[in-house]
């Protein structure tokens, strides 16, 4: 996977920009992430937070601990001007509007390929939230997002990874939860990074929902039939 494919990088300004079309190519051919925000022609277009995250580690490497706070919604017609510091990274565009707030320590992952792999397998289980692991999720609290107009969103993430010298890394779903506060969630999904069989560290993933209501299963089932049915006709024209 050739990250730097899907975001452009000007090493002078120190910007990052990104494009409708190659960041909702991530989502889908990377990610395997098919929510229609990533959509190039969704009217409230949003890069993914994914991308995001892939951008960071492709960029500077992962370090032994790092959390990601995503404080708005970035589109293709925003500028990121990275702005690094001993122990942070700050995204934000020419007004000072901060979109992603980064914090980390340790060891860097030195090793590009193990670099990559912690990118991909990350990208790839984050991506499989809707419907793997958000539907059994929703089902068990009796609540569910607008069908209408789904909004699943990053608030955060992190890694903590207790060895940095690894050849490569996979991912390993352990458990999840979720809050609701009336119309408003919070979704928390947690995992172990493993190595060959060993886990070397943990993570966390916490997403925002919007617009719950009342657990109908019949609508859940047409939402992923209808979900799967775009990823499949996707899959088919860009085989």
């Amino acid at each position: 996977m050739k990250v730097d494919h899907f975001y452009n990088h000007d090493s002078e300004s120190s910007t990052l920009t990104f494009s409708r079309d190659a960041a909702s190519a991530f989502a889908k051919e990377i990610a395997g992430d098919f929510n229609p925000i990533h959509n190039p022609d969704a009217r409230r277009f949003c890069v993914p937070g994914d991308l995001l995250f892939a951008a960071v580690l492709d960029l500077y490497h992962a370090r032994a601990s790092m959390n990601f706070e995503f404080e708005h919604m970035v589109d293709d017609r925003v500028s990121l001007e990275l702005e690094a510091q001993e122990n942070a990274l700050r995204m934000a565009d020419s007004t000072g509007k901060c979109y992603l707030d980064i914090e980390f320590s340790g060891d860097k992952v030195e090793s590009d390929a193990a670099n990559q792999a912690l990118i991909s397998a990350y990208v790839k289980f984050s991506g499989q939230t809707f419907p793997f692991l958000l539907v059994d999720l929703m089902k068990k609290h009796q609540v569910m997002i607008n069908p209408q107009r789904p909004l699943v969103i990053y608030k955060s993430m992190s890694i903590d990874l207790q060895n940095t010298a690894c050849n490569s890394f996979d991912l390993a779903f352990t458990e999840s939860s979720l809050k609701a506060d009336g119309k408003k969630g919070e979704v928390s999904l947690n995992f172990n990074i493993m190595n060959n069989g060993d886990v070397v560290g943990v993570g966390c993933k916490n997403m925002l929902l919007g617009g719950l209501r009342e657990y109908q299963q019949d609508i859940i089932d047409e939402l992923v039939d209808e979900y799967n049915s775009i990823k499949s006709r996707y899959l088919a024209e860009h085989a």
